[in-house]
């Protein structure tokens, strides 16, 4: 199946199609891909007690490895993870996860919270209600596109700029005029459940990412015609939002029946374009 975004730059390449979901195994699909192929990963890998993911083995270092070798310097990979609760100690294996990244070569360019409004209800004994998981950027060098979701400063004018000295204080001779905006905060904040999506189809997949958070990493980390990986395309989010955004797409998804409804998915948004 080959979708184009719609201003993307179709590159063809002999070895692989892209804009493409692979049904097998992520390290094949990167098997055929050539170093430094990609320009960022968007994914949420299985983990903990999800592991064994609908019968399929995660098996994370040669996954990272593989993943070092594709992205292209000045990439990155955006790994949303978490921890699970397992004989009442958290796991802590999205940061062994982080570590084993850094040590094999990426930078821990950023960690990111992904702060859930609507968690699930749940009952976490003697601790508080777990809301939130890691987004971890990491980098292969310093990443080559930074587009940064900014939010409005209100300010009622310009004002004098002044310094403390010895003496007291000393204005400046110009005037400072203030920012109008800044980068927001790295903490972000999105419904998950039902709300997180229109696609009712994608609630067939157990566990999806709300559309906003690939949006706007999508968005912050790549533009317009770069190629974005997924090696957990799943229910097709990461796709999805890629092609609104013009972005050339690529993933890889074991299941058979969660590359039918990405590509449901796929279709939908086309049309809508």
């Amino acid at each position: 199946m080959f979708f184009l975004p719609k201003t993307a730059v179709n590159i063809k390449y002999s070895f692989m199609e892209i804009n493409k979901i692979y049904n097998e195994n992520c390290l094949q699909t990167m098997a055929a891909m050539p170093t430094n192929f990609v320009d960022m990963v968007l994914t949420s890998p299985p983990y903990d007690d999800l592991r064994e993911y609908d019968g399929y083995h995660f098996d994370f270092e040669p996954i990272a490895q593989a993943l070092f070798r594709v992205v292209k310097d000045g990439g990155v990979v955006i790994w949303v993870v978490a921890d699970r609760t397992i004989n009442g100690s958290e796991t802590g294996s999205s940061f062994r996860q982080a570590l084993y990244f850094k040590q094999i070569g990426f930078n821990i360019h950023d960690t990111m919270i992904y702060a859930k409004n609507n968690p699930i209800p749940s009952d976490c004994g003697k601790r508080y209600r777990q809301a939130f998981e890691y987004i971890f950027c990491f980098s292969k060098g310093q990443p080559k596109t930074f587009n940064p979701i900014t939010q409005a400063i209100k300010q009622e004018k310009a004002f004098k700029s002044f310094r403390i000295t010895k003496d007291g204080r000393n204005d400046l001779s110009h005037d400072h005029v203030a920012p109008k905006e800044r980068k927001v905060n790295n903490i972000f904040s999105y419904n998950v459940g039902t709300s997180s999506s229109r696609d009712k189809i994608a609630f067939q997949h157990p566990a999806i990412f709300p559309e906003q958070l690939a949006h706007d990493q999508i968005l912050t980390w790549s533009k317009e015609g770069d190629l974005v990986y997924d090696c957990f395309m799943g229910s097709g989010t990461t796709a999805k939002m890629a092609q609104q955004l013009n972005r050339n797409w690529l993933g890889s998804e074991l299941s058979a029946d969660y590359v039918g409804i990405a590509l449901e998915r796929l279709g939908i948004a086309k049309s809508m374009l």
